[in-house]
């Protein structure tokens, strides 16, 4: 007991220190603007994604604004109810920085929102499966906030590796184990990354997920042991069969919710986000290559117009 405590601080420690990266000035700025829209409901600012892991402002920046409720979003009831009932929400902002125009997709949570959904006990790997990945804090609003942030960070790890564990081989290494994550993680999105994409995400940080795998297998539930160390390491795990077929099971069982929240989640953005309808069509478009307009007798209609279209490009099959 006490030494998966200790694996518990030294992984929210290594998490710390890994996303203390300064942040191109871009993103700093970007930053700067949502803690002065929000304001003192913010607790932290977290950045992840390309723009986090190559250290550059150049493209569309993720941000994660964590707040303490809803009620600092902008936004009637009826828009106040879709944040808290299906988290999170996605906006835009565009600002200038240094003559170049810097944007980012962000997104808003509550900090109970992003615990409960990096934890077990959340079945969708929405929150788990991304914040497990390489992530920082460009803001933190104090040291109450620091250890909420870092260790639900750490958690969405745990979390990630305990659920991916049964479906490996009892032999594996951290790219082995990692990459297999992200498959699963990213094919429960609209628009699974292709594996030549998995492999490189994986191979870019690798540095990272053999930190993290070494030190984060001592917090899980298994009885997980090192085998071999070196780079990689690699790891033998003892799992009951039943847990595998289980877990199996349960990663099919995602698969099919995590599309439908996705489609949720886009349909949401109809309401919530500022030229909603545009914005869904433009993020299946980056993804698949397919244009879509909407017909001009919808466009009083953005609900209807982004149902309709959605289905029409599935057929076409822009997303599966």
């Amino acid at each position: 007991m006490r030494g998966r405590r200790e694996a518990w601080t030294q992984l929210a420690s290594c998490i710390e220190q890994h996303s203390a990266r300064p942040g191109a000035p871009g993103v700093r700025a970007l930053a700067d603007t949502l803690l002065a829209r929000y304001g003192n409901a913010v607790v932290a600012i977290l950045a992840y994604g390309s723009c986090f892991r190559n250290q550059t402002d150049e493209g569309l920046v993720d941000l994660c604004v964590l707040v303490d409720s809803y009620r600092s979003l902008p936004g009637t009831l009826w828009q106040r109810w879709l944040y808290r009932t299906l988290p999170p929400t996605v906006f835009s902002m565009g600002i200038e920085c240094d003559g170049r125009a810097i944007r980012t997709k962000y997104t808003v949570i509550s900090c109970t929102d992003f615990e409960r959904g990096t934890s077990t006990r959340c079945f969708n790997s929405h929150l788990w499966g991304r914040y497990a990945q390489p992530t920082g804090a460009l803001y933190v609003r104090d040291e109450d906030g620091a250890q909420r942030v870092f260790k639900a960070l750490a958690q969405a790890i745990v979390t990630f590796i305990g659920r991916v564990l049964p479906v490996l081989p009892s032999t594996f290494d951290a790219r082995e184990l990692w990459q297999q994550a992200l498959r699963l993680s990213y094919g429960t999105e609209l628009r699974p990354e292709r594996a030549d994409a998995v492999v490189r995400l994986v191979d870019d940080s690798l540095d990272y997920y053999e930190q993290i795998t070494r030190i984060g297998i001592g917090c899980v539930q298994f009885d997980v042991r090192l085998v071999e160390e070196g780079r990689p390491s690699r790891y033998h795990a003892i799992i009951p069969r039943s847990t595998r077929s289980i877990t199996g099971l349960a990663w099919r069982i995602r698969k099919v919710q995590g599309k439908i929240l996705n489609i949720l989640r886009l349909l949401k953005g109809v309401f919530t986000f500022q030229g909603g309808a545009s914005y869904i069509l433009w993020k299946i478009e980056r993804h698949s290559g397919m244009r879509s307009e909407v017909p001009p007798r919808l466009q009083r209609h953005p609900w209807l117009a982004t149902a309709l279209i959605l289905g029409k490009l599935y057929w076409r099959k822009a997303y599966r």
